[in-house]
C-alpha cells in the first residue's frame, strides 16, 4: 500500500475520545465518562498524577459513535459509569482511552508531553471519602480558566462569540464543561511558551502537574478539589489549615470568591503560587455544565476604561480582587509572545521566615535567571519609604498590612513586548510584587504565574516554597 493510503487508512481508522460529566467525583462514587468512538469496544487507563505518575486501574466499555458539538454545548456523548474504588487517594487523575483491542495489558505512565495529547485523554479530580483526615491542606485544581481556553468545537471564551444575537452585542460568551478537553485532551487558545514550549500554557500539564509533582516529592499531601466544588459547597474547607492554587487560576464565580473569603475569615490560609488571579469573573449555570463570562461588546477593549467602567466581567471593577489575594492583573502585565528578557524580584524583609534558608538578603534578585516574572503577573500600588522598601498603599484594595517580600518593576517600553490591562490609576509605573498579609487567616502571593516552572531549575524558589507551605498548613 503506498504510504499517502496508509496515512489515510491511519486517519480513518477508530478514534477515542471523551470528557467527564463532572469533572471531580468521590473516592467510592460513581464517574461518568462520556466516550464516542467508531471501535467496537475502548479501553479507558487511569493514571494518578503526584511526584510519579501511577497506573491505578482500567475499564472497558461498548463503543459508539457520536459527532463532535459546539464549544458552548452539551455534547451529550454516550455516558459509561464507572465506580471509582473508596481507597483512591484523592489527587489529579488521567484517563487514557484507546480502543481496546490496541491498549497494552499494563501501560507505562505517560510523560509530561503525552499527558497533553490533544485527544484521547480525559482530565478528573479524586475527592477524598473522609475530607481532611489525611491531611490538612486543599489543593484546588482551576477548571473553569482550564475550559475557559479550551477550544474544542470550535471556540473558547476568547471567541467566537456566543451564537445567541442578544448575548453578541452584550459581548456575553459562554462554554460548556461537558465536552474534550479542560486541562487536557483538547486545543487550547494562546501563544506556546517560548520559555517551556514542551505543554501549552492553559493546561494541567504546564504549571499544575510541575507544581504537585514537586509538592508530594518534597513530603506533602493535600486532598483535592476543583473550582467547581468550591462554587457549590460553601463548607468544603471544613477542616482544612490551607488552601493551595498554582499557575494560572484566572476564572472566578461569584461562590468561589465568596467561599475563599469565609475560609480565610475563619482562619484559614491562602497561598496563591501563580497569578492572573480572580481576573474574570464567571458565572456558573445551574446544573455546573456551563460557564458564561460578559467580555467585551465588539468594538470595545481591554484598553479602554470609559467604555468598560462598570461591567460585570472584570472583578476590579465593583470588587477588586486585591482584597482577597493582596495583587491585581492591573497593576501588573502580561508578555504572551516570544522570550522575555530575564526579570526576577529585588527581595526585602529577607529576615522574614519565608526566606529561611535561601541565602537571600535585602536587595538581591531572586529568579532572574531563568525569568521567573511573568507570562503574567500581579502587583499591589505602592509607594517606597525613607529606606526605598515598596510599602503597599492600599488605594487598589490591597488589605492594610500586606507586605510586600519582592519587587519587580516591569518594563514598559513597547519594544519590550509586554502588555498592559488598563487602570483608573494615571501613574504608568507597573510592576509585580509578591508578598503576604494576614487577616482572620495568612493569604501569600507569589505573584508570577511562572512561579512553578523554577520550582525543578532554582534552589532559592524551592526554599520559599517549601517555607510558605510548611508556615501555613
Amino acid at each position: 500500500m503506498p504510504q499517502a493510503q496508509r496515512e489515510a487508512a491511519s486517519a480513518a481508522g477508530p478514534a477515542v475520545d471523551g470528557y467527564p460529566a463532572r469533572p471531580s467525583v468521590r473516592a467510592g462514587d460513581t464517574l461518568r465518562l462520556h466516550v464516542s468512538t467508531r471501535a467496537a469496544r475502548f479501553r479507558a487507563d487511569f493514571f494518578r498524577c503526584g511526584a510519579r505518575i501511577r497506573h491505578l486501574g482500567s475499564v472497558q466499555g461498548p463503543g459508539r459513535y457520536a459527532p463532535p458539538g459546539r464549544h458552548d454545548q452539551d455534547w451529550r456523548w454516550p455516558g459509561h459509569d464507572v465506580t471509582i474504588p473508596a481507597d483512591w487517594p484523592s489527587g489529579v487523575y488521567i484517563a487514557v482511552l484507546s480502543p481496546a483491542t490496541t491498549a497494552p495489558a499494563d501501560p507505562a505512565p505517560p510523560g509530561a508531553e503525552a499527558l497533553d495529547a490533544r485527544r484521547s485523554r480525559i482530565l478528573f479530580v479524586v475527592r477524598p471519602r473522609e475530607p481532611a483526615r489525611t491531611s490538612r491542606i486543599l489543593y484546588k485544581v482551576p477548571v473553569f480558566t482550564y475550559h475557559a481556553y479550551n477550544r474544542s468545537g470550535g471556540g473558547c471564551l476568547y471567541g467566537p462569540l456566543h451564537h445567541d444575537e442578544a448575548a453578541l452585542r452584550a459581548g456575553t460568551r459562554t462554554v460548556s464543561l461537558r465536552r474534550p478537553g479542560g486541562g487536557i485532551g483538547g486545543p487550547v487558545k494562546g501563544h506556546p511558551d517560548a520559555h517551556d514550549p514542551r505543554t501549552p500554557r492553559q493546561t494541567f500539564a504546564h504549571w499544575d502537574a510541575p507544581f504537585i509533582a514537586w509538592f508530594e516529592a518534597a513530603g506533602f499531601e493535600a486532598d483535592y478539589c476543583t473550582d467547581l466544588d468550591l462554587h457549590e459547597s460553601p463548607r468544603l474547607t471544613d477542616g482544612y489549615r490551607l488552601l493551595i492554587s498554582a499557575g494560572h487560576d484566572e476564572y472566578w464565580s461569584e461562590d468561589v470568591r465568596r467561599n475563599v473569603t469565609a475560609f480565610r475569615d475563619r482562619g484559614g490560609n491562602f497561598a496563591l503560587f501563580g497569578a492572573n488571579t480572580c481576573w474574570w469573573r464567571v458565572t456558573v449555570s445551574g446544573d455546573g455544565a456551563a460557564l458564561r463570562c460578559a467580555k467585551y461588546p465588539p468594538g470595545v477593549r481591554d484598553v479602554d476604561v470609559d467604555r468598560l467602567r462598570g461591567s460585570p466581567g472584570h472583578w476590579w471593577e465593583s470588587d477588586p480582587e486585591n482584597a482577597l489575594t493582596g495583587v491585581s492583573y492591573r497593576s501588573g502585565g502580561g508578555h504572551w509572545a516570544g522570550r522575555r528578557a530575564p526579570l526576577g524580584f529585588t527581595v526585602q524583609h529577607t529576615d522574614h521566615p519565608v526566606f529561611a534558608g535561601t541565602g537571600l538578603r535585602d536587595g538581591d534578585v531572586l529568579g532572574a535567571g531563568h525569568a521567573l516574572v511573568g507570562y503574567e503577573c500581579d502587583g499591589a500600588a505602592h509607594r517606597r519609604d525613607a529606606a526605598h522598601r515598596a510599602v503597599a498603599t492600599g488605594a487598589d484594595g490591597t488589605p492594610a498590612g500586606f507586605t510586600i517580600l519582592g519587587v519587580a518593576d516591569l518594563p514598559t517600553d513597547p519594544a519590550a513586548g509586554w502588555q498592559f490591562a488598563a487602570r483608573e490609576d494615571p501613574d504608568p509605573g507597573r510592576a509585580a510584587t509578591f508578598g503576604l498579609y494576614t487577616r482572620g487567616g495568612t493569604v501569600f502571593t507569589a505573584a508570577t504565574t511562572d512561579w512553578a516552572r523554577l520550582l525543578p531549575l532554582d534552589p532559592q524558589v524551592r526554599a520559599i516554597t517549601r517555607n510558605v507551605v510548611t508556615l501555613l498548613s
